[in-house]
């Protein structure tokens, strides 16, 4: 591991359309450590027919509803860019969800586009997204390798050149054992010059955790305020505080594997531990002078200040020059 990886706060659409709410939330993600929180542009007639069903997990208003009530303006979004990137110091960026919501942010001047995993498939948005060469996050959460390899291709082809892949599983709260974390060594082997990453929707700091022991450069996450707030995606994202954590542990996790122990010469620094631990060898019993040792007659333990018990054989067969008593540590002195 060389960079840092890059830890992302999704925030999506859990701000409730509140200019002031969504600057919370990016203040709250920025105070746990993040690097980026992301957001999503949805307009509603651009994207969703009327009778576009809600999925599974939100049945409390209307999609058409919720998107255009919680639809931010070109100029609110500048003013949350502006924010999060002049003011709290971590960038900032959007899923468009249609052509117009891609024309929409190129006007506020993302430098990053993240394509949903719903998005993969829809050719002219990958197409017009390609033609920005800007960096793109594309998801896989919801597509086959034959899907994947058609939309990298897409943004390639279009003038794309830096796409990082994030291994996801569209399933809200996605079971462990679904997370697919064997899928980063087979993405690993299929498109060796693309930067990996994890979007993650199950629930704690596990799973992510792995991905980047498995090699992923990025790590999303849903972000919210708290479970109990109103929207689609807040009951089951993360709070600030296991947020905060995860960031935590992740930087705790880079150091561990970027910082390289030379064995031999950490055990030059344990001297007063190894003391403390390990055995010395003992008498087991009283012994008389003239006494030739055997492994019967000793006895192993602490402190290690003494003859170390891996070098029990080379006491056995000595002649006791004096007498000692049972729990005395040996000293090549009392020997001949």
């Amino acid at each position: 591991m060389k960079d840092k990886v890059f830890i992302i706060a999704e925030i999506g659409n859990t701000h409730e359309g509140s200019l002031g709410l969504a600057k919370q939330f990016i203040k709250s993600a920025a105070e746990c450590g993040v690097d980026a929180v992301k957001f999503q542009t949805h307009i509603f007639e651009a994207e969703s027919l009327a009778s576009a069903p809600n999925p599974p997990y939100f049945k409390d208003e209307s999609r058409k509803e919720y998107f255009e009530r919680t639809a931010f303006t070109l100029k609110d979004i500048i003013k949350l860019k502006k924010y999060a990137e002049e003011e709290m110091g971590v960038t900032f960026f959007s899923s468009p969800f249609s052509l117009e919501a891609v024309k929409l942010l190129k006007k506020a001047k993302m430098d990053i586009f993240k394509i949903a995993s719903g998005e993969v498939t829809n050719i002219p948005m990958l197409e017009e997204i390609g033609k920005t060469r800007k960096k793109v996050l594309l998801s896989s959460g919801m597509s086959s390798w034959n899907e994947i390899d058609n939309a990298v291709n897409v943004l390639t082809d279009n003038g794309c050149d830096d796409i990082i892949l994030l291994q996801c599983t569209s399933e809200y709260p996605c079971p462990a054992k679904e997370a697919g974390l064997n899928v980063i060594d087979e993405m690993k082997d299929k498109y060796p010059s693309l930067t990996l990453g994890y979007s993650d929707h199950t629930l704690g700091v596990a799973v992510p955790l792995a991905a980047i022991v498995k090699g992923v450069r990025v790590v999303e996450k849903h972000f919210t305020l708290s479970n109990k707030m109103y929207g689609s995606d807040a009951s089951n994202a993360t709070e600030p505080d296991e947020f905060k954590k995860l960031v935590e542990e992740i930087r705790n996790l880079e150091e561990a594997m970027n910082y390289k122990v030379n064995k031999d010469e950490k055990v030059k620094h344990l001297k007063k531990m190894k003391m403390t631990f390990e055995k010395s060898i003992v008498t087991s019993i009283n012994l008389k002078k003239g006494t030739v040792i055997e492994k019967s007659m000793l006895s192993f333990k602490k402190p290690g200040d003494g003859i170390p018990a891996n070098e029990y054989e080379r006491v056995i067969g000595k002649e006791l020059n004096r007498d000692i008593e049972v729990n005395e540590k040996l000293n090549w002195d009392m020997m001949k």
